[in-house]
This record gives C-alpha cells, structure tokens and sequence, in this order.
C-alpha cells in the first residue's frame, strides 16, 4: 500500500512541475545560437556555454559543489579551424558543412592541383597532401591533434562526375592548451546531505568548421544541458533527502575529457554517490529510450522499467550493455553506479550542420523528465 501511494505522489507531483517546456526549448534555442557558435573552440563558444549553464544555477540558488565556483578548471589540446574553409573541386565551390568537411586532424591547405584516384571513393593531390573521401552522410568531430595532410569529406551528392581537380584555402591552428570548465552544482539534502544523486551532461559540441560554419548540437547535447538544467530547477524548489549534484562537462566530443578529468580529481567522494545519471541525446523519443549499463544494474533497471510501465510513460526503456560512448563510462571505470540514457527515432541528424533547434521535436522529453524523477525517488526510498 506504501509503495502505491509513493508511485501516486510521484506522479501527481511530478505532473505539476514537469512541463517547462518553454524553458527547455529557450535553453536548446539559446545554446544553439550562433552567439554560442557550436559551443566548441572557435569565438568563445564553449565559455559563453559555460557562463549561461553557472548563471541557470546560480539564479535557481544551486551552489557550488567546491563552495566557490562552479567552474573545475582542465585543459586540453585541440586542432581548430578559426578562418578561411573553401574548396572548389572540378570548378564548382564547395558549401561547408553542407557539401563537405575538413576532417579534425586535418593541417591547414593552399593552392591548386589534379587529383589521383585511389579507388571508388578516395582521391589524391599528391602535391598539397590533400586526400578527399567521397561520403554519403558527413559526420563531423573534433581533434586533440594536428596531421600533416589536409582530409576532406565530400558528399558523393554535391559533384557531378569524377572529381579529378581542386582548389582549396583551409586555414587551421593547433591549440596544445585549451582551457576548458567543467561546472558543478548541488542542492544539499534535507536528511542525507554525503549521500548523492548524480545527474549529467556535456555541454560542449563540435564548435565551427572556418569562419562561416557551425554545428549546433540541439539533439547532441543542448537537449541533455537543458534537461538538467530543468531538473536542477525542479529539484532546487524541492529539495531532497539525498543531496543532488549536477555535473556539466566539457571535452565530451574530443574523447570524454571533462568526465575523465573529473574522476581523476573529483569534487566529492565518488564511493558517496548513490546513482549517476548521464543525459546525452534526450531530445526525440518515438521509439523510447536506451539505457547503457542496463545488464550493469539489473536492479536499478527494472526499476527503471517498472516506473515507466505503471505510469504509462515512454513505449520502450531498452537495455543496453557497458559501452565507453558518453560521459558515465569513467565514472563506472571507477565503481560508481550509472546510467547513460539517450532517446531513439525522430531526426537522424548527428554531428552535422542539420541537427538544429528548430527540427528538434522534443518527443518524450516531458516524460523522461518524469521517469527520471519517479527513479531518483525509488532510488531514495529504497
């Protein structure tokens, strides 16, 4: 009877807080701005990021896990493209982004020449060390370092023929020590305050690609930022028993910096986190959601599936094994209990100029949010 009226509290109180939804989208549509510039390595974006996120919390009276700031200085190297992104195969220009990618390891490139083909889909200008890859989909990311050719990905849609001459102007530079933050906020609890519930998220992106070019991430991951964002909203007008961290990481997309960082010099004690949560992808929905480390946490996922069940919430929760695809993984390298959640179905955009704000449809987000709270609570009540 307990547990019935516990199930029927949560869902009657989730219900009157759960539906921001104005909020979440103003925090996907700000971040994927250009002002925020991909939130990556070129024109401040990842700072400006970062600032908005300390502001949210700040303004929801969430303090700073370390008592001072919300900010966990680390840095990192990184190969940028801050200028010039133009190439003109067989006399048309090129669109960047849309029509072609500069790999991220790529060196910057000046100057004109035949291309030699390799095969179906590689061609080669031997003389400014340039190799192009005929692509169907281009699928973009970052790098720590810096090559002494130039890659460039064409879609295989946007030329006619062979392509057999080029002319290009890519200009690069190699960062050996970008500063980044991760940011950290807690709500303390009201009976458990060295006990935690972690939820988190990376903030950063891939940032631009040349002076004319952004990726805005609205899927991956302004829509995970803004879910926590919107549960650390909610939880700060409800605090709870256990105390609730929330963890924005940066260096997500170059290789799991900031969570690996953060593990290696953490702000609390991870054998006091109860559960972790990361949020990546959470922005679609039409076919549920999956749940990395499900066969982990076989307990804590049937919970999860229970929840979902009883309240009719999303049509799938699908289990998923150990995997090193997001920000949860170091933290499970090192003992402590999580999840990595991400939606399925809806757009297919995924590291491209495509995945904006305003074809992002939000789904089950309202229901995530709910299930995520329903499952904190079983997690605090056991």
């Amino acid at each position: 009877m307990r547990t019935l009226l516990l199930i029927l509290f949560c869902a009657v109180t989730v219900s009157c807080f759960s539906q921001d939804m104005p909020y979440a989208r103003k925090i996907v549509d700000t971040l994927t701005s250009p002002f925020f510039w991909g939130r990556g390595y070129t024109n401040d974006g990842m700072k400006k990021a970062a600032d908005l996120i300390a502001g949210e919390m700040k303004s929801f009276g969430i303090v700073p896990v370390n008592g001072s700031s919300y900010f966990q200085d680390l840095s990192y190297p990184v190969n940028t493209f801050p200028g010039k992104m133009e190439v003109n195969i067989n006399g048309k220009d090129l669109i960047p982004g849309v029509d072609f990618i500069v790999s991220g390891e790529s060196t910057h490139a000046k100057g004109k020449g035949s291309l030699q083909q390799k095969d179906s889909t590689s061609f080669i200008d031997v003389k400014n060390r340039i190799i192009i890859q005929l692509e169907d989909k281009l699928t973009w990311s970052p790098a720590p370092e810096e090559a002494d050719y130039t890659a460039i990905q064409v879609d295989k849609k946007s030329i006619s023929g062979v392509p057999s001459f080029i002319k290009v102007n890519i200009e690069n530079k190699f960062v050996k020590d970008y500063k980044a933050v991760n940011i950290a906020g807690m709500i303390q609890g009201t009976k458990y305050p060295d006990s935690f519930i972690v939820i988190t998220a990376h903030y950063d992106h891939l940032g631009g690609m040349g002076d004319r070019t952004y990726f805005p991430g609205a899927n991956d991951n302004a829509s995970g930022t803004s879910m926590l964002l919107n549960l650390a909203k909610y939880y700060a007008a409800h605090p709870q028993k256990y105390s609730i961290v929330f963890l924005a990481f940066a260096g997500e997309e170059i290789g799991l910096v900031g969570s690996k960082y953060f593990t290696e010099h953490p702000l609390f004690k991870l054998k006091q986190v109860k559960f972790l949560v990361n949020l990546d992808l959470v922005g679609t929905g039409d076919e549920g959601i999956t749940v990395v480390n499900a066969t982990e946490y076989k307990k804590e996922f049937d919970a999860l599936v229970d929840l979902n069940k009883q309240n009719n919430l999303l049509v799938a929760v699908n289990a998923r094994g150990k995997a090193a695809n997001s920000d949860h993984y170091w933290f499970t390298e090192k003992g402590v209990p999580a999840f990595f959640i991400y939606t399925l179905g809806g757009i297919k955009a995924y590291h491209d100029v495509f995945d904006k704000s305003a074809t992002l449809p939000f789904t089950d987000y309202a229901d995530l949010f709910k299930l995520l709270v329903m499952f904190n609570e079983r997690l605090m009540n056991e």
